[in-house]
């Protein structure tokens, strides 16, 4: 026979996992979000303004350039967190192709040469940085891809952001792979066999 233990979510504490697991030893889990879930997610419009509050006056500073987002993200509830790095994951991973890949500059992709998978991470998170005009038109025409630029701290910001709130360790994997190379789609002409650091 299967019982059901239904819960909400933010009741399931340590203390209540723990008991479960000791009644159920052998018992599986399973995870249903209910329909109003999509209450409260981030919108893309959000993004783009938690986007718009990087402090570019302080452009050589890194971490006082991110500070107003980080900001941002600790005084909201955790959950809104997630929902931005999934939305920037999905962001990252949409230029992640051959075809943004030949336009960055000194470091583009050649065929046969070395080519840097986090140096064209970090450009694609310098396409994100620059806002949602910027990032639609790169979409469009990958020839305005940034070149010799890139914006590598975007990457931490929803890490710093948990970890100030929570103190607890980042650990969250988002919805998509940003690492070079996981849009499969993206990279269908070219050579995979190429050395990536």
């Amino acid at each position: 026979m299967t019982s059901m233990i239904k819960m909400p979510l933010r009741n399931v504490t340590q203390h209540a996992l723990l008991e479960l697991q000791q009644k159920y030893p052998d018992a599986e889990v399973q995870i249903s979000m209910a329909e109003h879930r999509s209450d409260g997610l981030m919108t893309e419009v959000q993004f783009w303004d938690l986007i718009s509050l990087l402090d570019w006056e302080h452009s050589e500073d890194d971490d006082a350039v991110v500070e107003p987002l980080v900001a941002a993200l600790t005084a909201g509830p955790v959950r809104q967190i997630f929902d931005f790095a999934d939305i920037l994951s999905q962001k990252l991973y949409a230029l992640d192709g051959l075809k943004y890949a030949q336009h960055i500059g000194e470091r583009s992709y050649k065929t046969g040469l070395y080519f840097s998978g986090d140096a064209f991470l970090y450009v694609r998170c310098c396409v994100v940085a620059n806002g949602c005009s910027f990032y639609e038109g790169v979409l469009k025409h990958p020839e305005q891809m940034p070149k010799d630029t890139d914006f590598e701290p975007l990457l931490y910001v929803a890490t710093d952001a948990y970890e100030r709130k929570t103190g607890r360790k980042w650990d969250y994997i988002p919805a998509y792979n940003v690492e070079t190379f996981s849009n499969e789609a993206g990279w269908q002409s070219a050579d995979h066999e190429l050395p990536v650091t």
